[in-house]
């Protein structure tokens, strides 16, 4: 039995543990794509043209085939992958081999060069692949990190009930504040009213807000601790409760925020870069087969 075989029975084994998709049915698209690999050297090696390697010997024009399928194949799991209806298992499936096949591919394009590179509309596509496998892998470290945090930071709430449960807290702060001086209840209706979630991608990526109407209030009500009336005492320690609750609260949803935004800021180079690629792939082609 392979090391990768025991791995994979040991993490199949634990009841109730989350496979990863890189490890999916015993690395079934690990092997799969070694085979290619391995099948694209020995096709390279075997192949020796006159001149030397290039893409346009069999064996070049056999590389160039699979790997042209293989982008086309990749980029169509794009759009498959947002469907839902075939089941988590068909579509930890598709990821693996998504992964594993993209992989390769590097292995397959370079071959298919035969290591010949210049400035021209060949090199451009094999560029723009490198580029798409490159932030690929980006996604395979946050899709194989940030879900797993999403769960554990979330304890089976959505972010709608996170919410709602700060919308909750408001209600109660708007009650508990009306017995405060005007002062101390402006900076319980501050952070009622405003509340620092969103905002640009760079803070939704750091998850700080350094302008939080919560910590303001909290920090106000910290102030003037030592000159508040005896009488309100209780009033001040109820609304402390709900203000340290809502700021634990509004924490949980930055971080929530802040692994979505990590997730998502991939593609912004990740989608562009394979649109550029298939456009680039597909001049290549009819350079090689309709302007030669």
């Amino acid at each position: 039995m392979s090391v990768s075989d025991s791995v994979g029975e040991r993490l199949a084994a634990r009841p109730g543990q989350h496979v990863s998709f890189l490890v999916y049915n015993r690395y079934r698209y690990l092997k799969v794509a070694a085979i290619v690999g391995v099948i694209s050297i020995v096709l390279y090696l075997v192949d020796q043209p006159y001149g030397g390697a290039y893409g346009g010997s069999w064996a070049g024009y056999t590389l160039g085939t699979v790997g042209a399928l293989l982008i086309l194949w990749l980029t169509w799991f794009g759009y498959r992958k947002r469907r839902y209806d075939e089941g988590p298992g068909m579509l930890a499936s598709r990821l693996s081999a998504h992964v594993y096949l993209g992989l390769v591919l590097i292995i397959v394009a370079t071959l298919h060069t035969g290591f010949q590179f210049h400035w021209n509309v060949h090199t451009l596509a094999y560029v723009l692949m490198c580029i798409v496998i490159a932030s690929g892998i980006f996604g395979i470290v946050f899709y194989s990190r940030y879900p797993r945090m999403m769960t554990e930071n979330r304890r089976n709430m959505t972010r709608r009930q996170m919410l709602g449960a700060v919308v909750n807290l408001d209600d109660q702060l708007r009650r508990e504040a009306r017995p405060l001086d005007d002062r101390t209840a402006t900076l319980v209706e501050r952070c009622i009213e405003t509340h620092a979630l969103g905002g640009s991608v760079w803070r939704q990526l750091s998850g700080r807000y350094p302008d939080c109407s919560t910590t303001a209030a909290i920090a106000g009500f910290e102030a003037t601790e030592a000159d508040a009336p005896a009488e309100l005492e209780d009033v001040r320690r109820r609304i402390r409760v709900l203000l340290d609750q809502k700021a634990a609260l509004l924490e949980q949803i930055r971080r929530d925020m802040s692994y979505k935004a990590m997730m998502d800021v991939w593609l912004y180079a990740h989608v562009p870069f394979t649109f550029a690629l298939l456009a680039a792939l597909f001049a290549h082609i009819i350079s090689v087969f309709f302007l030669f």
